[in-house]
Parts: structure tokens; C-alpha cells; sequence
């Protein structure tokens, strides 16, 4: 899959490296964790979360919140379509999202002040504007700590990464990330989980004895040191993974029917999509799927038009048609979201123009959990360069999102100093989402 760099030379990166291969094929222990269940509201109709992270920032006059009466140099060259839904109108290049605009809701005018690729990533995809002293969970990591889940699942799943880490909540609290997406009508190898080379469980069972050995040995080093406790726990559940037929079908997106994959496009994002509902339709609680490459300083209608938009209106669409098919819609939070919009005037660095970072005016898209599709709440000025009222924030569309599932995102969380931390420290819940 493609690896984006950014225009500050970023390369999109996990906040913690969990893949690789252990010496003593003791990957797994290194970061699967049994969910610790929270105080939740067992009325809220969300059970399980798909967070979409758009990384690069996605220009909103093109996409979600078009301005086709303004001047050329701020509308661009897309024309807009009529939705599914009165009044509705979106880029011309998501004409499958058009039709299921009755499955989503649309917030424009969601605005910050962070510009920087770094800074408003770990703004939106963790709810609270980031400080340098301190690393707040992203949305999944919450989300895991939360909800409990299958034993013999992991609670929360990236694919292939995120670009947020767990934070204060710690490492028990990250996700499986797959490192790779699926491809169409294969079946999909998870290192780590996939038996590998013709492996045998005599020798799985043989490393998890050598597991328990130097669990032994190091115990007294483990009730010392925050990232080794639990270790025994976490390895127990790494070896109940790995020969667990539960785990390894939910990954099998071959398993899926004809026309439920007919549904999804074939690049690497659709089949992401696919292979989300199928995880979540299995009891994974939590997964993030990225779809990058929004930096779009330069060319940026050709971009978006040959190759961004069709990926995201076939994967994201799919995803949604999807989960109601299956019945999980309702159940499933759906929350798709780059760091920030781009400038509404276009630039001239190249001959057909791009747009610039700009956290002033973006989109973000929700649905399932309880939230009404079909709607468009707030509202951007003529030029989409800012609110037209009042506007929203980042943490008041984190804390509609805990919301939706149940979560109080007022609720403190207590560091290993005792430090009190609410999950989203400034936030209000967008009520219209759920009228």
C-alpha cells in the first residue's frame, strides 16, 4: 500500500510500532489486551465504532460542502450533484455517497486553529487539542478501555495503521495494526494472528510454554515496570487469538458473498471498508481504516478526481450500505474525518492549482450510533472559509461520538502520577445529530 509523505516531510507512521516479529515469536503479547469494561449507558444504541481517518487534510469545497454559485477560483472545476436526499448536493465525484446521503449526517463548519499535519491529527483523531506535555488516547484506545469485547477477539483493530497512539492509557490500550490491507477475494494474513509457512500449534504451544518461563523469570521486573504488568494476561490472550478459528475467519473477507463484495471497489481502501464490516459484524469493538494522500498543494482536482474521490465513494458508501445490510448500521458509529480542510481560494503552484492546509472550515461525516442521516448540520459561509454562525469543534463532534456509544465523555481518567483527565476536555454533544 502507499505510504504518503506529506508536505512537512512526514511519513505517515504508528505512534507505536506493534507488528514486528519478536525474537521469541512473542509478537502478539506485545500489544493485545483484554478490554476493561467502563461505566457506559447500555441504552445507547452504538455497540461498536469504524473511524475513518482521511489523513492529509480533504479539501470540503470538493467533496462535502461545495459552493457551486461562488467564483471559479474558490469553487474549482467539480460541478455538484443532487443526493438521495432534498436539498443534499455533493462533489459530481461521489456519485455512490449521493445515494446513500440518507445514511449520514454532514457537519460543515467544524473549525480550529492547528495547520500542522502532526498537531491536527492528534487534535481530531484524539478529541482534545494537543499539548507538548502530555499524549491524549486516540478515539480507539477510549473506546477499547470502555467496552469489553470477545475474549478470543482483538477489541480494537487499525487497518493497515493510525496515526494516533494510545497516550497516557498506555500501550495495553493500542491496537492490532495490520500493516497491509486486503485484496479482493483473498483471504487476509495478519501477521501475527495467520499461521504462517505450514507453522503447527505443537509449536505455538511449545513458545507459549517458553512464554510462561520467562514470565516466570521476570516477574519481579514486571510488577515494576507499567509497560511489562499484565504481560502473563496479555499473553494468554495472544495464544487464545492465534489458535482461535474465530479470529482467523473474521479476517477472511473471501468468506463474504458475491454480491456483498460487489458492493466495495478493489482497491486497497474498499476492501478496508469490507473487511471492517466483517470485524465488526465478529465483535471487534473498534476499527480504524486510513485512506491518505489529501495533501493536495498541487494538482488537486486531478487527484481528487482520478484517484481520492473514486476510493473514498466506493469504500466509504460500500461501508455504509454494508453494515445496514448486515443490520449493524444502527449499531455501528460510524466517524470519517481528515485533520483539517484546505484553503477555499486555489493556489497557483501548479497549472491547474491546489489548496493549502486550512483548519478553519472542514466537514466531518457521521453515521449509526443513533445518529439521523439524511441531514446537513451547521453551515459554512459563501466562500466555506469559515462558520457562518457559531460553528462546532473538534471535541463537540468527539463527544457526540462517545456519546453515540454510550460513553460520558466527561468522564476522568486518573494518570499513573493520579493526574485527573477527562476523555474530552472541552467538548458538547451535538444534539441535532441525534434528533
Amino acid at each position: 500500500m502507499k505510504r504518503y509523505r506529506q508536505c512537512d516531510g512526514v511519513t505517515r507512521r504508528d505512534a507505536i510500532r506493534v507488528g514486528a516479529v519478536g525474537a521469541a515469536g512473542l509478537t502478539m503479547s506485545s500489544y493485545l489486551r483484554l478490554a476493561s469494561a467502563g461505566q457506559v449507558d447500555e441504552t445507547a444504541r452504538g455497540k461498536s465504532a469504524i473511524f475513518v481517518e482521511l489523513v492529509g487534510g480533504p479539501s470540503h469545497i470538493d467533496t462535502f460542502d461545495p459552493k457551486p454559485n461562488g467564483p471559479v477560483e474558490i469553487r474549482g472545476s467539480f460541478a455538484t450533484i443532487k443526493s438521495n436526499v432534498a436539498g443534499i448536493e455533493v462533489s459530481e465525484h461521489l456519485p455512490k455517497m449521493a445515494e446513500c446521503a440518507d445514511k449520514y449526517a454532514i457537519i460543515r463548519g467544524v473549525s480550529h486553529t492547528l495547520g500542522a499535519h502532526p498537531l491536527g491529527q492528534k487534535f481530531v483523531f484524539s478529541g482534545n487539542r494537543p499539548t507538548p506535555s502530555f499524549e491524549y488516547p486516540a478515539l480507539g484506545a477510549v473506546v477499547t478501555r470502555e467496552l469489553t469485547a470477545p475474549g478470543d477477539l482483538p477489541p480494537y483493530v487499525a487497518i493497515p495503521r493510525e496515526n494516533q497512539g494510545p497516550g497516557h492509557l498506555g500501550v495495553k490500550y493500542a491496537p492490532l495494526i495490520t500493516n497491509a490491507v486486503p485484496q479482493p477475494g483473498q483471504p487476509f494474513n495478519v501477521r501475527g494472528i495467520q499461521l504462517f509457512g505450514g507453522i503447527k500449534l505443537e509449536e505455538i504451544e511449545r513458545r507459549q510454554s517458553l512464554l510462561r518461563d520467562l514470565d516466570t523469570r521476570f516477574h519481579t521486573i514486571q510488577e515494576n515496570d507499567d509497560l511489562l504488568s499484565g504481560l502473563d494476561e496479555f499473553s494468554q490472550k495472544a495464544f487464545d487469538m492465534i489458535t482461535s478459528r474465530r479470529t482467523r475467519q473474521a479476517f477472511d473477507v473471501s468468506q463474504e458473498s458475491e454480491s456483498f463484495r460487489s458492493l466495495f471497489g478493489e482497491d486497497g481502501f474498499s476492501q478496508s471498508c469490507l473487511l471492517a464490516s466483517r470485524l465488526v459484524e465478529a465483535g471487534v469493538r473498534f476499527v480504524t481504516i486510513t485512506l491518505g494522500g489529501w495533501d493536495t498543494h498541487q494538482n488537486n482536482f486531478t487527484r481528487l478526481k482520478n484517484d481520492l474521490l473514486p476510493k473514498l465513494d466506493a469504500g466509504l458508501s460500500g461501508l455504509l450500505v454494508g453494515l445496514e445490510q448486515k443490520g449493524l448500521l444502527d449499531s455501528t458509529t460510524v466517524y470519517a474525518s481528515g485533520e483539517f480542510g484546505r484553503t477555499p481560494k486555489i493556489n497557483t503552484r501548479s497549472a491547474e492549482g491546489g489548496r493549502d492546509h486550512y483548519p478553519r472550515c472542514m466537514f466531518m461525516l457521521m453515521a449509526g450510533g443513533g445518529v439521523r442521516g439524511g441531514q446537513v448540520i451547521g453551515e459554512s459561509d459563501d466562500s466555506a472559509s469559515a462558520p457562518r454562525h457559531e460553528g462546532f469543534k473538534p471535541e463537540d463532534v468527539a463527544a457526540s461520538f462517545f456519546h453515540s456509544l454510550g460513553i460520558d465523555h466527561r468522564k476522568e481518567y486518573h494518570t499513573s502520577v493520579g493526574r485527573p483527565v477527562a476523555i474530552v476536555r472541552d467538548g458538547t454533544i451535538i444534539k441535532q445529530l441525534f434528533g
